[in-house]
């Protein structure tokens, strides 16, 4: 089993990284699943009788690797996926792009709609029944001339969002197979990390911000001095 990279921990919460291409929770490849992980840790760490109890209160795809905070108790639980709901969470995602946006900084708002039978989120018309506004907020950190590396703020937060709305401007993620233009070209690192995550602690209140670098020995990160964006 891949062994768990925990970030942080208490009796309420447990914070941890999630590596690219696990799910979040069990899905239909009843592969490993980071859930799944957490509660096994959790079990044989505090040596629990019976499955323990982990609350699962945000996601993230299956193809996104970074942080996640889980819940230890039902009312951390309660409290935590209120915050998620209500947007009082920061979460900010970098992201590298197959071509270079075309402004620095932009502000995208769309309405999108999820295609189940071929399980992939389509931007519609707003009158389309079902669709869902989706608006993030990015800025560009740095460029190598034909990718671009974005900082990113997701202010709604739906299925696949980031990487829809970023295809609809003609800059797919990196390595994005689903929606990129070139889907042949095979890789198993989407350009895509939950790298900072803050929320307010379910029980001290305390304010709680976390911070991960993705693998920057591999690409698309090596090509961008990461460490830089990562200072306290």
């Amino acid at each position: 089993m891949e062994k768990l990279d925990v970030l942080y921990e208490d009796n309420q919460i447990i914070v941890v990284l999630k590596p690219q291409n696990v799910p979040t929770q069990s899905d239909d490849s009843r592969d490993l699943d980071l859930l799944t992980m957490v509660k096994n840790y959790v079990k044989e760490k505090y040596n629990k009788p019976g499955e323990a109890y982990i609350g699962l209160v945000h996601r993230l795809d299956r193809p996104t690797g970074g942080i996640m905070v889980f819940a230890r108790t039902s009312k951390s639980a309660s409290r935590l996926t209120e915050q998620f709901k209500n947007h009082t969470t920061e979460k900010i995602y970098y992201a590298v792009t197959e071509n270079l946006v075309k402004y620095k900084k932009d502000t995208l708002v769309n309405y999108l709609q999820k295609n189940e039978k071929e399980n992939i989120v389509q931007v519609v018309p707003m009158s389309v029944t079902g669709a869902k506004k989706a608006e993030l907020y990015y800025e560009e950190l740095d460029n190598d001339g034909k990718h671009s590396l974005l900082e990113i703020h997701i202010l709604t937060g739906r299925s696949h969002q980031i990487r829809v709305q970023l295809a609809n401007i003609g800059c797919p993620l990196y390595g994005d197979n689903k929606y990129g233009k070139n889907k042949s070209k095979s890789t198993n690192n989407l350009g895509l990390w939950a790298g900072k995550l803050t929320f307010i602690h379910p029980t001290t209140k305390e304010k709680m911000v976390f911070m991960s670098m993705p693998d920057t020995t591999k690409l698309p990160w090596k090509n961008f001095k990461m460490e830089k964006y990562f200072v306290r």
